[in-house]
């Protein structure tokens, strides 16, 4: 598939790494411009392009970038994205970093959020695993102890894309519902940071709690 990743951070890197030694056709951008993506460009064989051209013609683009930097992207991404290109959001909300955002304060979820400022719907997903597990220890499907990824979203078949591409990565994805269930997965709940398999990623996520706009 044709992929673009806008962010070139932890989550980022490894994404544009694992993706194109998948066989993949990776195109990697951030905020500061190719020219500073040549090294990572150079390893991997990824393309190191502009934000733009990371989402033009794209079959999925990754947004992977602190939550406040978000609203930014709209303009830069208006009239390069195709309505049919699935839009993976891989972000987390830390007030320290992306300060006080009062919409997700009063209880929207952080993804939902993120489709309101692009403008378009989005899947949630890669967003409960450290960088580093990402790129080291996926296994083959049916293997025990195979950690599983949630994915929460509106649009069936966006979400099997993604299910998909968490397979070929070595995780099993898990069906976490509706983009308005996605605070499920949020920072702060069972299922992130954790590890789980997928039966034991079903049960955190049905045990999760809302903390926010409560």
């Amino acid at each position: 598939m044709r992929i673009g990743i806008i962010g070139a951070g932890h989550i980022g890197g490894t994404l544009t790494r694992r993706l194109k030694a998948l066989g993949h056709d990776v195109s990697v951008a951030n905020s500061r411009g190719p020219e500073t993506l040549t090294d990572l460009a150079k390893e991997t064989g990824a393309h190191a392009v502009t934000v733009a051209n990371a989402a033009r013609g794209k079959d999925v683009v990754i947004v992977t970038i602190p939550v406040k930097s978000v609203p930014d992207l709209r303009n830069e991404l208006a009239g390069a994205i195709d309505a049919k290109t699935v839009v993976v959001d891989t972000g987390n909300y830390y007030p320290k970093r992306d300060g006080r955002i009062e919409e997700i304060e009063a209880g929207i979820p952080e993804s939902k959020w993120v489709a309101d400022q692009l403008g378009r719907p989005v899947v949630k997903a890669f967003n409960t695993i450290y960088a580093d597990h990402l790129l080291q220890r996926g296994r083959p499907a049916g293997e025990h102890g195979r950690i599983a990824l949630p994915v929460a979203g509106d649009d069936a078949k966006a979400k099997q894309v993604v299910l998909k591409l968490i397979d070929e990565l070595g995780f099993d994805g898990v069906d976490a519902g509706g983009l308005a269930d996605s605070w499920r997965q949020q920072s702060g709940t069972p299922v992130y940071g954790a590890d789980l398999d997928a039966e034991h990623a079903k049960r955190a996520l049905a045990d999760a709690r809302n903390q926010r706009g409560t």
